[in-house]
């Protein structure tokens, strides 16, 4: 299809070397006064997390030890930033930074403990949700789930900006939201009350792999970055994605771990029940057959997810889930994104995990998402073939607002 009716970051080699497009120079005032409009008025803070975050928060003395990227980049963009001139152009109050303890996983419950900078022990539930008209979460895993419940409760507004990076920075915070809205709406009336999604994957052996995930014909949800207004919610940053919560799921998948094993998973009734050995260590596989075993809800699918952003590739799922032509699936509780899996359901707290699995080129380079497809009533659509994605997801792209 011709592309002159697209934005120029839809481009055809753009698409094929996302690393071309160019992006605005970041702007703190421009980020934060387009996804929580209105800001004046209101008090903001930012949250991050350390394993050991009384010493470390104290006097900032985490600036001056090794490591801790995230938190470093917390403090000299957001809460430097803050301080030096985007309070004030921004009508806005506080600032501050403080620390909790490290939850350990992703979307894991976080502790009420919570220091700030002069070394005093604090509690979330008294001293910051109720006191702070916006939070914003820059830490070393995704708190987008426990700060959706909380943000209900309280009455805040905030984001989640797990994994902050420079690419990041530079390429999916730097974007203009307002776009980024409206591509995913965009996305987002294409996808919605789908029947049913099936996603074929092809192995480096031949073999084909297909997942089917029974949708039920609910309505598509969008993460589009606009947080406006003053009703609670939580924005997950970079943002640009179409999810559905599965009703049902079956079939198989490919699973890259984090050591680079591989494996096979099997799907019966929306949870993965058994994985299979395709290449790597056969002790990781062992460890999650136990671990699903040993707590069953472990497996259970709790999240479709398509990108609608065209970005490079940050290392960082965070913004990477977020790109056009991947999909990405997600075990564990999914209460923040509206599903019926919460945190007392599993056996264990520590279990209790929001965990994506993403399918990538760069992240699974081992095996290829040959094609997803939609059914929705009479209507059979292809959305994405090899990584790129299909007519039928450019034409809604090209489409009117």
């Amino acid at each position: 299809m011709s592309t002159a009716s697209l934005p120029a970051y839809l481009a055809e080699d753009i698409l094929l070397h996302p690393e071309k497009r160019e992006f605005p120079h970041f702007d703190l005032v421009r980020l934060l006064g387009t996804v929580f409009q209105p800001t004046q008025g209101c008090r903001v803070c930012i949250l991050t997390d350390f394993n050991q975050p009384a010493e470390l928060m104290k006097d900032f003395a985490f600036l001056k030890a090794e490591g801790f990227p995230v938190q470093k980049k917390a403090h000299e963009v957001f809460y430097l930033g803050l301080q030096n001139g985007a309070l004030d152009e921004l009508g806005m109050t506080g600032g501050e930074m403080f620390a909790y303890k490290i939850t350990g996983g992703s979307n894991l419950d976080l502790a009420d403990e919570v220091w700030d900078s002069a070394g005093r022990l604090l509690s979330l539930e008294r001293d910051i949700y109720p006191v702070y008209d916006l939070i914003l979460c820059v830490s070393t895993f995704s708190a987008t789930a426990p700060l959706t419940v909380k943000c209900k409760v309280h009455g805040f507004r905030g984001a989640t900006l797990h994994g902050l990076n420079d690419i990041i920075l530079n390429s999916g915070l730097a974007v203009d939201y307002h776009d980024v809205s409206t591509d995913a709406e965009k996305l987002r009336r294409a996808l919605t009350k789908a029947d049913d999604i099936e996603i074929d994957f092809a192995l480096e052996d031949g073999r084909i792999l297909t997942a089917w995930l029974g949708l039920g014909g609910q309505e598509a949800q969008k993460s589009h970055g606009l947080c406006q207004g003053k009703k609670p919610d939580i924005a997950n940053l970079p943002a640009g994605e179409v999810y559905f919560v599965p009703q049902d799921a079956r079939g198989h998948f490919p699973m890259k771990y984090e050591d680079g094993t591989l494996g096979v998973l099997t799907v019966e009734n929306r949870s993965i029940i058994k994985s299979e050995l395709i290449e790597g260590n056969q002790a990781t596989i062992d460890r999650h057959n136990a671990r699903l075993l040993d707590d069953p809800m472990t497996g259970t699918l709790g999240e479709l997810g398509f990108g609608t952003q065209v970005l490079p590739v940050s290392y960082a799922d965070i913004q990477d889930e977020k790109v056009l032509g991947t999909c990405h699936l997600a075990t564990g509780r999914d209460d923040h994104l509206g599903g019926d899996i919460v945190p007392g359901m599993f056996k264990k707290h520590e279990n209790s995990t929001h965990d994506d699995i993403l399918f990538a080129p760069h992240k699974t380079p081992n095996f290829n998402i040959r094609q997803v497809r939609m059914k929705r009533g009479n209507q059979r659509e292809v959305l994405i073939e090899n990584f790129r994605p299909a007519r039928y997801l450019m034409d809604a792209l090209a489409g009117g607002d």
